[in-house]
């Protein structure tokens, strides 16, 4: 059984599977090796420019980090280092689209934050136990969370190792929505093809904007954004026509 899924959909996008199921889908060195090899490759497949990262069953995401495999040796240090998982899915320059099917757990919570949307599942739950369990971060959960959810929440739920629902995560902007189980994938799904509907080099580049901008100050966001837009002046006036034409028939659509 492999313990990363790959499924590649014709539409140009891939859905990847944390695939232990029977062990929370946790993140042993042979899964972390796994998943840098398959994000990899599927940067490297031009036909796939959005991947939907998600854990197998409805118990958890991933539970983070194999405490079992820890116990039986592995250094703690050796283990954060190797094979970063948040450094492998950083490799892929498109979106990336997080599936919170059930737990993300220390680790597994880290791995979360390392997406650039998140659904989650009513089932789904998070949890920041590095206090509880005597280890640091590695993979940046103390500098995102406060970021996402504000200090004084990231600091409540860090500082306690306390569980917080799908509900909660959504209310706090921790997730962008909450579904039901069964229809988590397949709003998954229909996100990522809306995001292939729009210009493909636009999709990596404006994702690129926005992550660059929020990782440093507003002022110097702004003049990233300034540079941008000269770069992106080659588009003809044709060109803008005919997509703000494609743009009013789908908000007609999409109208409520």
């Amino acid at each position: 059984m492999a313990l990363v899924d790959v499924e590649r959909n014709p539409a140009g996008y891939a859905v990847v599977t944390l695939n232990r199921p029977g062990a929370m889908n946790a993140l042993s060195q042979e899964l972390r090796s796994d998943l840098a090899r398959a994000v990899r490759e599927l940067e490297d497949d031009e036909d796939i420019r959005v991947l939907i990262l998600t854990g197998a069953g409805e118990r958890a995401f991933t539970a983070g980090l194999d405490l079992k495999e820890l116990a039986g040796g592995a250094s703690v240090g050796a283990a954060v280092d190797e094979e970063d998982p948040v450094q492998s899915l950083n490799q892929f320059s498109g979106p990336i689209i997080g599936a919170i099917n059930g737990v993300a757990i220390t680790g597994g919570f880290e791995v979360a934050l390392a997406c650039d949307v998140l659904i989650a599942s009513e089932n789904a739950r998070f949890a920041d136990t590095h206090a509880r369990v005597g280890i640091m971060p590695g993979w940046g959960l103390s500098q995102k969370l406060s970021r996402i959810v504000g200090v004084n929440r990231a600091k409540e739920l860090s500082l306690t190792g306390n569980f917080i629902g799908a509900a909660q995560a959504a209310e706090w902007g921790l997730v962008n929505r909450v579904v039901p189980a069964g229809d988590l994938l397949p709003t998954c799904r229909q996100l990522a093809e809306d995001m292939l509907s729009t210009d493909p080099q636009m999709l990596k580049d404006y994702l690129a904007l926005i992550d660059d901008g929020y990782a440093t100050t507003f002022a110097e966001g702004m003049e990233l954004e300034s540079r941008a837009s000269e770069r992106n002046r080659s588009v003809t006036a044709d060109d803008v026509g005919a997509r703000i034409a494609g743009v009013q028939a789908r908000g007609r659509a999409q109208k409520s």
